[in-house]
């Protein structure tokens, strides 16, 4: 007996893509609803061999359905999650709606499996934003061994994380530029193609993007409070894979070797870390892989046992839709037990 499972925002990438791992997993289901907003309603999407019609969230009973797994911004999260999760359904968030809510638990399966329990007090789990789910992957092993100070991290990010429009601007300029169409920014706040932007999301009142101030409390409520974090978010002319450079300080010596036996070892993660063959991963490397690629992994000679490495994954898999897969499957293994 399987789970009944609804995919809210099911013709978005992340959507799209949820319905894709949910197959590709074999995630134990007795049936699949793709929900979307009423103009939506009526397209096909696919779910493994099979095709779906969205139906119309606004009019969705959701009694009866074990998983709603959202993907259709704050706004609908806002307003569709508690009524779903009042329901009686559990509600897996990819908006960035609930994530600092103390009362909703904000999961990276690989990092604190244990604090999904905290999802019965409002029936909603969140998934973290996609630099950070991929981030925190990589700083949780290390973490548990030396103890992280502070982490300084860049980050390359695809424009896929932004939509479908994003990746359409990007294609669109690109292509223009070869026959010098002026290129005009729409999604973006200026030219994407050919360029790099360090801007993601909203400027808040002290000169940080909003993007950077959740790698930095996400970062903190998922591991520890007591590790400071600080981001540059940048937007990069690629369709899909996020890529960060990332400076670790521990409390603790951590040496290059140590470092790099220990993401071996964790889950997760794929260590591809040899410069004198150029083994290292680049975002077009990644994407269609459920893993963290970790990568140029070195000592910081700058500080007291500091450390740098490069940390790539697809941010439509593990930095959405893997993740909120991994959620339902460990809440299901742990707490439903319906398909055992």
């Amino acid at each position: 007996m399987g789970y009944r499972v609804a995919v809210v925002g099911a013709t978005g990438n992340v959507g799209r893509e949820m319905l894709n791992i949910l197959d590709e997993r074999q995630f134990p289901v007795s049936e699949v609803t793709a929900l979307a907003s009423k103009r939506s309603a009526g397209k096909q999407v696919s779910f493994g061999d099979k095709t779906l019609t969205v139906k119309a969230l606004d009019d969705f009973d959701f009694t009866g359905t074990d998983f709603a797994l959202f993907s259709a911004g704050g706004s609908v999260s806002a307003k569709y999650g508690p009524i779903a999760a009042s329901q009686g359904c559990i509600v897996i968030d990819n908006s960035s709606h609930f994530r600092m809510d103390p009362d909703v638990p904000l999961i990276v399966p690989e990092v604190n499996p244990g604090d999904v329990a905290g999802y019965t007090k409002k029936n909603i789990i969140a998934n973290p934003n996609c630099s950070t789910a991929q981030l925190v992957v990589a700083l949780k092993p290390l973490h548990d061994v030396a103890t992280i100070k502070r982490v300084v991290v860049s980050t390359y990010q695809s424009t896929s994380g932004a939509g479908n429009e994003a990746m359409d601007e990007l294609f669109n300029q690109t292509k223009g530029i070869f026959v010098n169409d002026e290129p005009t920014p729409a999604k973006f706040s200026k030219q994407i193609a050919f360029n790099v932007i360090p801007h993601i999301d909203v400027f808040l009142d002290d000169k940080y993007t909003k993007e950077e101030w959740k790698m930095t409390v996400e970062t903190k409520k998922i591991i520890d409070p007591a590790i400071k974090l600080t981001a540059t978010c940048v937007r990069v002319p690629t369709f899909v894979g996020h890529a960060e450079s990332v400076n670790i300080e521990f409390e603790k010596p951590l040496s290059e070797a140590e470092a790099r036996n220990i993401l071996r070892e964790a889950p997760g993660i794929m260590v591809v870390d040899n410069p004198e063959e150029d083994a290292y991963i680049t975002p077009v490397e990644c994407v269609g892989d459920y893993a963290t690629f970790i990568s140029r992994i070195r000592d910081d000679a700058t500080i007291e046992n500091g450390l740098n490495l490069w940390c790539v994954s697809d941010n439509l898999r593990k930095g959405a839709a893997l993740n909120t897969v991994q959620i339902a499957e460990l809440v299901g293994r742990e707490y439903l037990k319906k398909a055992a």
